[in-house]
């Protein structure tokens, strides 16, 4: 049967369409992707700098005391794994860039599944490093009476303010990695319900 003189039908023109709207919609999920990784990428290094580079020196009792990030383990789990988190989201940036220069919006299973574990391991990752030097950054402000720890934000009030920023670009950082899982698993099982719809269509 042919539709408006030409020989196609009209069943065939829906799925025309159907098929356009998916790629509309790969575009503006990579689109996305690329724009949440380079926000990582960036929040990831200002976090990592902020409380790398934050050093306090105060004079007490004629001793020079220096406060710095290494004096925490749970500061030095942040900056490390802001690191590996900005060195993984700039690669990611990158490969997105090179598929969407060259044409390819959709990949394969490997790649998706590789992709989908590497943001949820970043994802964690982030998320515990986060919580960590969060509890941490609770103790230096208020102490522990019950344990005789006094707190030190009294004595060292710009290093702990600039410690507050960096676990404040932590935090982004980990909530932005939740989205961009999301976003993976949407990309992930949506390759399979492709293989389902041309399955369908075979009978």
């Amino acid at each position: 049967m042919s539709y408006l003189g030409v020989g196609v039908s009209p069943g065939n023109v829906a799925v025309y369409h159907h098929g356009s709207n998916l790629k509309v919609i790969d575009k503006r999920v990579r689109l996305t992707e690329v724009v949440l990784r380079c926000l990582i990428c960036g929040l990831a290094l200002l976090s990592a700098l902020l409380i790398g580079t934050d050093v306090q020196v105060k004079e007490i009792f004629t001793i020079q005391k220096k406060a710095q990030f290494t004096n925490m383990k749970a500061l030095v789990f942040l900056v490390v794994a802001n690191g590996i988190t900005a060195a993984y989201s700039l690669a990611q940036v990158l490969r997105c860039v090179l598929s969407m220069i060259r044409g390819r919006v959709l990949f394969n299973k490997p790649l998706a599944w590789a992709i989908f574990a590497g943001d949820q391991v970043m994802a964690y990752l982030t998320l515990a490093a986060v919580a960590a030097a969060a509890q941490s950054a609770v103790l230096a402000k208020l102490g522990q009476t019950a344990l005789q720890w006094m707190s030190i934000c009294n004595i060292y009030g710009k290093f702990c303010n600039q410690i507050g920023e960096g676990i404040a670009s932590g935090l982004l950082v980990s909530l932005s990695m939740i989205v961009l899982s999301a976003i993976s698993a949407f990309s992930l099982f949506r390759l399979y319900g492709d293989n389902n719809r041309k399955s369908n269509g075979r009978w």
